[in-house]
């Protein structure tokens, strides 16, 4: 019931708070059912589909968006890159490829908990950097979800640690994130640029936030250690190497790998061939898959059924729907246009202005969405002689760190949370998420806005 009384007060107090500041009726309505969707989700987290569902139903029957926007904004390339995504990894775990990797990384000498818990945080950046966050969290979920299981441990504190480093992890490249696709697209930025300005204040912020954690899940360490200790005085990682490395393997993991080389290699082969842009990059995934499929046909129906969330698709698509109309009512445009009309035309201060509220906005929202949001703001502003190449980091940086401040933060959370349910029947509720999520989120922001004032101009 106090849930519920929360909901019911948040609604108003956007309502009222909407109407104050120049809301027309309609964005009032937006709002309000943004929000009670959004609050719903977070507070009644195994409901979060009817949430989701009732929003979109609530949009269409006030008129506050046509049909035909709302599948726009559903983001159906973001879903179809998912799905294509989850196939090939399902492929890849029918490949043993997940449990060669778990023998690998037990068989480091001497391995203890804080190794362990280390090497899976630098593991999970440098994935999340070179394949994206959503490929990158499902593998890695996969992963930990079976060293946990060998060594007896709780997985939620390992796939906790995991998330925080791919969320981090995917502002180094522009393959890490879509925000980093959609920033380099507008700010006509390249790879390079990303690997000489994105990729220092990465590494720096990740090795922060791996030392953070092993303060903040030290009993956690220190259970892992004395459970690793006994297992290998008795050789017992030595008999897991057992992989056997037969034709589907090898098959299965070249395929694999030549995705990830056309993932890498998409914008140059749209230009050979003339195509949109970012159309190979997003099509990419599905069209693998079908190859997976056709090559794995006795497991086709497995893979679609089984491996692929459909909870967490359906909720993507909704929820991309909803931060959608936000943006079609002209409610989020207001808010960014609010936060930078109080400020003047120093780079030092918009840059501080734009990556803390890209980053809390990013807590709640769809980062896509914010940052497309603000993009247009940052070209008017360089129009008007200011100069923008601090802000366009700042709001990558903004989207990338605060989608670690909440569960709904960014897609990798929703997927990795999705993923412990299914497999572990574990839920992080959304306060224990908000205290370790939030400290790491301030912290992450900060330096990143102290970098940029020292390193990028």
């Amino acid at each position: 019931m106090k849930k519920v009384l929360v909901l019911i007060g948040a609604a108003l107090l956007v309502a009222v708070g909407g109407m104050k500041v120049g809301f027309s009726s309609h964005q009032v309505i937006v709002a309000s059912v943004f929000c009670i969707s959004i609050m719903g989700v977070l507070l009644f987290w195994e409901l979060r589909l009817s949430f989701v569902f009732f929003g979109a139903g609530l949009m269409l029957v006030t008129r506050s968006i046509d049909l035909e926007n709302l599948i726009k904004f559903a983001s159906l390339d973001v879903i179809l890159f998912l799905i294509g995504t989850m196939i090939m990894v399902g492929m890849l775990n029918d490949a043993g490829f997940f449990y060669w990797v778990i023998t690998r990384i037990m068989r480091i000498k001497n391995i203890t908990g804080g190794k362990l818990f280390v090497l899976l945080m630098l593991i999970s950046g440098l994935l999340s950097s070179l394949m994206g966050e959503v490929a990158s969290i499902i593998i890695m979920s996969k992963i930990i979800l079976d060293i946990s299981y060998l060594i007896d441990v709780e997985p939620a504190p390992l796939i906790m640690a995991s998330i925080l480093a791919t969320n981090i992890g995917s502002s180094a490249t522009l393959l890490g994130n879509p925000v980093g696709i959609l920033i380099a697209a507008r700010a006509n930025l390249t790879f390079e640029d990303f690997l000489k300005h994105a990729s220092p204040t990465t590494l720096i912020i990740l090795i922060i936030t791996v030392i953070i954690l092993l303060l903040w899940y030290r009993k956690t360490i220190k259970k892992m250690t004395e459970k690793l200790i006994p297992l290998r005085e008795d050789n017992f990682f030595m008999s897991l190497i057992t992989i056997t490395t037969d034709i589907k393997t090898k098959v299965s993991i070249g395929i694999f790998g030549a995705m990830l080389a056309c993932i890498f290699f998409h914008h140059r082969m749209e230009v050979f061939f003339n195509l949109g842009e970012n159309s190979l990059l997003m099509i990419t995934p599905i069209v693998f898959a079908g190859i997976a499929l056709l090559y794995r046909r006795d497991r086709m129906r497995h893979y679609v059924e089984r491996e692929v969330e459909w909870t967490s698709v359906l909720f993507f698509l909704f929820l991309f729907a909803l931060a959608g109309v936000v943006k079609y009512s002209g409610v989020s445009d207001m808010i960014a246009r609010g936060l930078i009309g109080k400020f003047g035309n120093q780079a030092n201060l918009l840059s501080a202005v734009l990556i803390y509220s890209s980053s809390f906005l990013s807590g709640v929202l769809d980062n896509t969405v914010v940052v497309a949001t603000y993009i247009p703001i940052v070209q008017s502003l360089a129009s008007q002689g200011i100069n923008v190449k601090p802000l366009w980091w700042a709001i990558l940086f903004g989207a990338c760190y605060g989608g670690n401040i909440t569960i709904i933060g960014s897609t990798a959370n929703i997927v990795a949370m999705d993923i412990l349910e299914k497999n572990r029947g574990v839920k992080i509720g959304f306060f224990p998420w908000l205290k370790i999520g939030l400290v790491v989120g301030i912290i992450t922001t900060t330096v990143a806005y102290i970098s940029m004032v020292f390193l990028i101009h």
